[in-house]
This record gives C-alpha cells, sequence and structure tokens, in this order.
C-alpha cells in the first residue's frame, strides 16, 4: 500500500461486518470505520500481512471417499496459498483418519497443520 492510497475493506471479526478505510499517511495507517478495537487489528493485519485459513480436499485411496476435506490449524500467510494448495495436490490419505487428525504435518515449514475436518472416512461412508 502506498502513502495517500485509501483501501476499502470488510471487517469479518465480528458480525457487524464494519466497513473500513484504510489510508496510509506519513505517521502510519488511519482506519476509519471500525465499531470496535478488533476492527482495528483486524485492519492492521490485512494491510501489513494478510492471512487465511485454508479449506480445501485432498485425495484418499479410499472409492468411498476419494477426497476428504481439510484445513490448515489456524492462518497462514496470503501469499503461500498457492504453494500450500500445489503440495497438497500432491499427497494422498492413505488411511481412515478422523476429524482432527494431522493430513500434513507442518505444512511448507509455516508451522501449521493441515487437519482433517471430516469423519468420513471413519465412519465407513
Amino acid at each position: 500500500m502506498n502513502r495517500d492510497e485509501k483501501r476499502v475493506l470488510t471487517c469479518i471479526v465480528c458480525p457487524n461486518g464494519c466497513r473500513l478505510t484504510v489510508e496510509k499517511q506519513a505517521e502510519g495507517l488511519k482506519i476509519t470505520g471500525n465499531q470496535c478495537k478488533r476492527g482495528l487489528a483486524f485492519a492492521e493485519a490485512e494491510i501489513t500481512h494478510p492471512t487465511r485459513t485454508l479449506t480445501t480436499t485432498v485425495r484418499t485411496i479410499f472409492p468411498q471417499a476419494p477426497v476428504l476435506p481439510v484445513r490448515t490449524q489456524g492462518e497462514i500467510p496470503k501469499e503461500k496459498i498457492r504453494e500450500v494448495m500445489a503440495f497438497l495436490n500432491t499427497i494422498t490419505i492413505t488411511e481412515p483418519l478422523g476429524i482432527g487428525a494431522v493430513a500434513a504435518e507442518n505444512v511448507l515449514g509455516l508451522g501449521r497443520d493441515v487437519i482433517v475436518t471430516s469423519d468420513l472416512l471413519k465412519s465407513g461412508a
């Protein structure tokens, strides 16, 4: 974000969904439109170091569930999402894992595991 540039964001921290305006100024970021302090923290993080929780699927060897839903156990840098997706496209689940089981440990050295979010394989779908 360049100096004197404005960005408009929708805060996703609470149900209010505040429309935030962020302006970069010489003294730092000017954030307006928030109804709570969490909006300030969200806007600053979104501008300086955006992160996301990645939710996707991975392949399995099981015909009853050829793909299994997974997510990162916490947020990862937004700029790493494509790399994590490319890595997850290379793995195949070969054992019946359930909710919370680790499908990929410390993915790409980011300090986040990828965990299973379904009991499809545990229940014998």
